[in-house]
């Protein structure tokens, strides 16, 4: 699996929002946007994850940071993930994984010795000129939030 590097342009992409609303990546220019993968709603590791950029947020929005999390999972369920966990940013359904495929980040995978193809978690910093700035493809799920600051405060 080769996902997008840094130095390119990121891919444009329409998504509809936890409400069922489309966003577009376009949106967005002008502005830094930190497009995250995870793999599944409500699932422990990615309720940690997300739960980290929304205890974030004031700090990311001090950053001039949009947050855009990105799942194959259903409007519906995004929602329910909303309401659950008070998640103060937007989350895109991608069904179909096109823009998991644009990006690079579905692929085989491997849990409890099973291989299936899903999306990998990780995440993509881009520009308020619409270019991959930076990639964020090792951390911990508990440490994403801090790994992304840090990287940001340095810049």
């Amino acid at each position: 699996m080769t996902y997008l590097p840094e130095g390119s342009q990121a891919p444009a992409f329409t998504l509809p929002d936890q409400n069922g609303a489309p966003v577009s990546l376009d949106q967005f220019r002008g502005k830094k946007v930190l497009v995250y993968f995870y793999p599944k709603a409500m699932t422990p590791g990615c309720k940690v994850q997300a739960c980290g950029l929304r205890d974030s947020r004031a700090e990311l929005d001090t950053l001039g940071m949009v947050v855009l999390g990105i799942s194959p999972d259903p409007v519906a369920r995004l929602k329910k993930f909303e309401e659950k966990d008070h998640l103060n940013f937007t989350l895109l359904s991608d069904e179909e994984h096109a823009v998991a495929d644009a990006f690079g980040v579905w692929g085989p995978k491997k849990f409890m010795g099973k291989e299936y193809d899903g999306i990998h978690r990780i995440s993509f910093l881009i520009d308020e000129a619409g270019k991959v700035v930076r990639v964020f493809d090792k951390f911990k799920t508990k440490d994403h939030h801090q790994v992304v600051l840090d990287y940001l405060n340095q810049a």
